[in-house]
Formats: C-alpha cells, structure tokens, sequence
C-alpha cells in the first residue's frame, strides 16, 4: 500500500509544481481557464503517445487526479473506442470513459450550490 504513496505524492506534486510556475510566470496573462486548457490537452496529448501511461502505473492517483488526468482519460476511451467501433468511436469513447466523473462533478456542484449561499 504505502508503495504508491511516495511517487503519488511526487508526481502530483511535480504537476501542481509546472502548473504554479506556469502562473507565476506568465503573469497576468494566463487565466486558470487556459491552465484548464493546458493540463487537459497535454495529458491527452501524451496519452495519445503513450507517454502519461508511465506516469499512471508508476503514481496512480498522484497522474489521474491533476487535470492532465483527465485529458489522458479522454483519449485513452476514444483509442480504445476507434479500435472497438472504428472512426465514430473517436467521438464517443473519450465521453464514455469519463462520464462517471463528468456526472459526479455535476452533481456535486449543484450540491454545493444549493447547500451554500456564498456572501457576496
């Protein structure tokens, strides 16, 4: 158990490490909207080459958490969709494999939301 927890923790925390410099660094012109952008798109991006699957069978949760995470997620379901069912499954298979967590965030934030009534 305790195996993955040290290169969960490094991994996860190189990534939220790039994401502050990234901030830091680009002041004021980089939004967390295009962090958003950056992280989603670069962790399909090297999922598409294989690249992130290292990364996940080394940390687990420390690479699937961050918002690259995700974006590796969406391209591993749409590989294995065009595979599965041929070129349609480009559009479908990234959906498919993250809807779990697209419904739960949904779901959450409208819990939150009703739940709370922020001052403003």
């Amino acid at each position: 158990m305790f195996e993955m927890v040290i290169p969960a923790f490094i991994v996860g925390g190189l990534i939220c490490v790039i994401g502050q410099l990234l901030m830091d660094l680009t002041k004021p012109s980089f939004t967390p909207a295009h962090m958003m952008v950056v992280f989603v798109t670069g962790g399909a991006i090297l999922g598409a080459f294989g690249w992130y699957t290292p990364l996940v069978k080394i940390s687990g949760a420390g690479a699937m958490v961050p918002l690259s995470g995700f974006g590796y997620s969406l391209s591993k379901g749409a590989m294995e969709a065009v595979r599965q069912t041929g070129l349609i499954g480009a559009f479908s298979g990234g959906v498919q494999a993250t809807a779990v967590g697209i419904a739960a965030a949904v779901l959450f934030g409208y819990l939150v939301s009703v739940t709370f009534n922020p001052k403003g």
